[in-house]
């Protein structure tokens, strides 16, 4: 009982340095915002939960919602998560002491030659004992451990919903490839019933011998490579229907979506301020939570230096026969204290505390990195935004002039001023422009995408589950 109170009393002591999260770079506003938006949203604005529906589109919506249900990488991600789950539970059972019980009968026979031998040579042996062993966790060696261990579980919680952020960007991602590249096809039929008409105008022009036989050649040519080209769309439209089959669990075989064009502009996504993304990225959350893992191996690696102290008790009883087998006489019992210290071992325990405080130096570096990250990203897609913004205003214009100057060749034509070739320049140029048109609004809608996941997808470091030392931990958020 001495024994045991003084390791209690002494379990107070725990070695190996405090957690404190160290600085990060951050900036006090985005460099990229565009000057139209506020530089900092009401909280109440920023994109949280089912981020999918700003886009207010409902098979968007039905896709995400199955990501959660059938996505197989998902699976994965949270079975490894109640893995790192378990595995703080398996640390913290050892602060507590360990019993067995156990039974054994066994028939003996001496030697009769045996100096060992008494008047009995021939003996049952029945055990029935009850052992007890407890490790006092004195230098906080083992609550070092599950503080290790609890740190990686939440990362491993953070690294699910990094999954999860992951998974649902790339459907919406290719949703909106695979809508816009069906506006194309549209623009591309569209073009092709248009030049159908042409090509039979210059048909008729030519049976009324007032076009050339070349004008025909090069109306067909024009219309046959417009129909190839709506042709070939079909292509990457497919692998992007098949993506997204992937992505939702289902087999691609027999899985389809129908053809609906997308035109609407993107919304606008608010990035709040550069100080609260630290809090929003759940890459962010792991690299800070393998930083808090790291740090508490150093206290296991310095919890070496100092001695394993056991304690041991035994009780139970022996007997020679099954009538006296269980009695009061047969009882027996036993306690003990014993310590344990490494003398020597050739700087073994400084290696490990050595290897320790690397491993956490490269934590923190590994941290920073992810901070910086985090920072180009937004960036970068902020940047993306209002760059295609205004090349979208420019490219509307240029449309525009394309298709006046597309009628107005057709007018030249049909009056005899032109040949055909001006008409056909005009064609490719208007097709050309409208074509990059529909190719920056996917630009456009594949970068807000991006920057919804560069933020964090309204995700935030409170959703990461508590993992306590007296209940086992409750997973949060969505994608758990």
């Amino acid at each position: 009982m001495a024994a045991s109170l003084l390791g209690l009393l002494l379990s107070a002591c725990t070695v190996g340095p405090r957690y404190s999260r160290p600085q990060a770079p951050s900036a006090p506003e985005y460099k990229e915002t565009p000057p139209n938006w506020k530089q900092a949203q009401p909280a109440d604005q920023v994109v949280r939960g089912k981020w999918w529906e700003v886009f207010q589109e409902p098979q968007l919506n039905s896709l995400e919602e199955q990501v959660n249900v059938s996505n197989q990488n998902l699976k994965a991600a949270q079975a490894q998560f109640l893995q790192a789950r378990a595995l703080v539970r398996l640390n913290r059972a050892d602060l507590y002491p360990t019993a067995t019980v156990g039974a054994s009968a066994s028939r003996n026979r001496l030697s009769l030659t045996s100096p060992r031998t008494g008047t009995v040579p021939d003996y049952t042996d029945l055990v029935l004992p009850a052992d007890v062993t407890y490790e006092p966790d004195v230098w906080g060696r083992v609550r070092r451990t599950v503080e290790a261990a609890r740190a990686n579980a939440q990362a491993s919680a953070a690294d699910l919903e990094s999954v999860s952020l992951s998974v649902h960007a790339e459907l919406a991602s290719d949703y909106f490839q695979l809508r816009t590249l069906d506006a194309e096809e549209q623009l591309l039929r569209d073009t092709v019933t248009a030049f159908e008409k042409a090509l039979a105008l210059t048909q008729n022009r030519y049976q009324g011998g007032v076009a050339s036989a070349v004008d025909v050649a090069q109306a067909q040519t024009q219309l046959e490579t417009t129909r190839a080209q709506a042709v070939d769309i079909m292509v990457e439209r497919q692998q992007f229907e098949h993506a997204i089959a992937a992505l939702i669990g289902q087999p691609a075989s027999s899985f389809s979506i129908p053809a609906s064009p997308w035109n609407a502009p993107p919304p606008p996504i608010p990035p709040g301020l550069p100080s609260d993304l630290l809090e929003r990225r759940p890459d962010v959350a792991s690299a800070e939570r393998h930083m808090a893992s790291a740090n508490a191996q150093i206290g296991v690696a310095r919890a070496a230096y100092f001695p394993q102290i056991t304690l041991n008790a035994t009780a139970g009883y022996e007997g020679d026969s099954i009538t006296n087998w269980l009695t009061g006489p047969s009882g027996f019992a036993a306690a003990g204290i014993s310590a344990l210290v490494t003398v020597f071992d050739v700087g073994r325990r400084r290696a490990g505390v050595e290897q320790a405080q690397a491993a956490y130096d490269q934590s923190v570096a590994n941290y920073r990195q992810t901070v910086l990250t985090s920072f180009q990203e937004v960036e970068d897609d902020l940047a993306a935004l209002r760059i295609l913004e205004d090349e979208a205003r420019i490219q509307a214009v240029a449309v525009t002039a394309a298709e006046r100057s597309l009628a107005l060749s057709n007018n030249r034509y049909r009056g005899g001023v032109v040949t055909y070739l001006e008409v056909i320049t005009a064609q490719s140029a208007a097709l050309s422009n409208e074509r990059v048109a529909v190719g920056i609004l996917r630009q456009r809608m594949t970068a807000t995408v991006l920057l919804i996941k560069a933020l964090g997808g309204g995700w935030n470091v409170s959703s990461l589950p508590a993992v306590s030392n007296n209940a086992a931990p409750q997973p949060s958020g969505s994608a758990l």
